[in-house]
């Protein structure tokens, strides 16, 4: 084999390395960690060593960096020389551009695409050999590692921090978004985005008002407080006496209808005060996941929410955390409320009392529930008055129509997206 040849051979070999650095580089970066952790817990041996590898990430680099310069610089080197003992000084032109082309085409350009959109089986592929690479040149990368944060911390810069909650929020929420325009995944996604929200929705943002709560005088003659319990789709009621806001207790269905057996059906004697349990009192401000934490805890499913002076604000249950991460729970003895309506002109027809989290979780809206938990708050926020039948707003790029007042709540609202919106005036 003559001198020639073999520097052709030489430099196609070191191309071949560099496209395999480069490749590496490109798959063990891109990577999906989670999808490789969940490998290795599987007992993949392979994601295990490449789960290895990416835990000192710095020293990964460094090496496969080290590696694909020397062996580019290496390459060169050689089409250089061989090109000048044919061409003479003009093989110096002809190896740079002949070179470049092929170093980025070949070396560069293919070996990252394909790793890219093959990451999981392009590093599984490449963890052994990586490895053995990464530990032949541990120790020159250990001096690099030692000169760059020298520079680093000459020029007052950090050399690495550590990831915060909020980063690994951050990433799981860019994880779950990446995947929005994939049908099949929508109500997981929805679910998954819920579950991180749990820490910033507040319970008054989902709890029953006290309007609508189904509550029970205690001074009722005990044969209509039974009607009462059994006429409700509830089997936990609060119990008041003198005053709606004075709850004394929980009464459960269960405990009255043991009662009820016990005393062999005389209901007139019935103590349902007695029965009840003590009420359970939680501020307005406590988070969806504080409080999940606590049902756990305290094994109940009941709470009642107060505000800042203690005042009855509403009710809040476990089926009501539960159903802002895997939406409407109903069973057979649930009340049907009609809360949103699609009309043919691609318009809503919204209950004013219909939440902004349900709304932009069925519709993928963006509509803001920071200042107004319903419909009818976030229309009496953003325009500062109480609306006229009839009058129309534009916010956050949504026509809001209001269709129906009652007294000084609103009650009934037409909401157009942006997408569907006819162009008109705004009142």
């Amino acid at each position: 084999m003559d001198a020639l040849t073999l520097s052709i051979l030489s430099v196609l070999a070191l191309l071949v390395l560099s496209a395999f650095f480069s490749g590496s580089e490109t798959a063990l970066t891109a990577v999906s960690r989670p999808h490789l952790h969940q490998l290795e817990q599987d007992g993949n041996r392979q994601a295990r060593r490449v789960n290895r590898l990416i835990s000192a990430r710095d020293r990964l680099i460094g090496a496969l960096l080290l590696g694909n310069n020397l062996v580019n610089i290496l390459a060169s080197s050689l089409a250089t020389s061989t090109l000048m003992a044919m061409f003479g000084e003009a093989g110096i032109v002809y190896a740079t551009a002949g070179m470049t082309v092929i170093v980025v085409m070949f070396g560069e350009v293919l070996p990252k695409t394909y790793a890219i959109y093959h990451s999981t089986k392009v590093a599984l592929w490449v963890g052994a050999p990586v490895s053995a690479i990464v530990m032949l040149l541990s120790p020159v990368v250990r001096g690099i590692e030692v000169i760059t944060r020298l520079i680093f911390r000459l020029f007052g810069a950090k050399y690495a921090t550590e990831a915060s909650i909020e980063t690994a929020m951050m990433e799981l929420r860019g994880a779950i978004e990446v995947h929005a325009s994939e049908v099949e995944v929508e109500e997981e996604r929805k679910m998954l985005r819920s579950i991180l929200d749990l820490d910033n929705v507040e319970v008054s943002d989902v709890m029953t008002h006290r309007k609508g709560a189904a509550t029970i005088d205690a001074d009722l003659a005990p044969a209509d407080i039974v009607d009462q319990i059994l006429q409700s789709p509830y089997t936990r009621m609060p119990l008041w006496r003198d005053n709606p806001d004075n709850i004394i207790g929980v009464v459960h269905a269960k405990d009255i209808l043991r009662a009820v057996r016990a005393l062999k059906g005389e209901v007139e004697k019935l103590d349902v005060a007695e029965l009840a349990a003590a009420p359970w009192f939680i501020p307005d401000s406590t988070t969806l996941l504080e409080q999940l934490t606590a049902f756990r805890k305290r094994r109940e499913h009941f709470a009642l929410v107060v505000d800042e002076y203690g005042a009855l604000m509403g009710i809040v249950t476990l089926e009501d955390i539960l159903e802002e991460i895997v939406g409407d729970i109903s069973d057979e003895h649930d009340i049907a409320v009609a809360g949103v309506r699609p009309q043919t002109n691609g318009s809503f027809v919204v209950d004013g009392t219909v939440t902004i989290r349900d709304l932009n979780r069925q519709f993928e809206w963006r509509l803001p529930d920071e200042e107004a938990a319903t419909i009818a708050g976030l229309l009496l926020h953003e325009s500062r008055q109480i609306p006229n039948v009839g009058q129309v707003f534009r916010f956050f790029g949504f026509r809001f129509e209001v269709l129906r007042r009652h007294r000084n709540q609103i009650t009934s609202v037409r909401i157009t997206p942006p997408e569907s919106s006819p162009v008109a005036e705004e009142d």
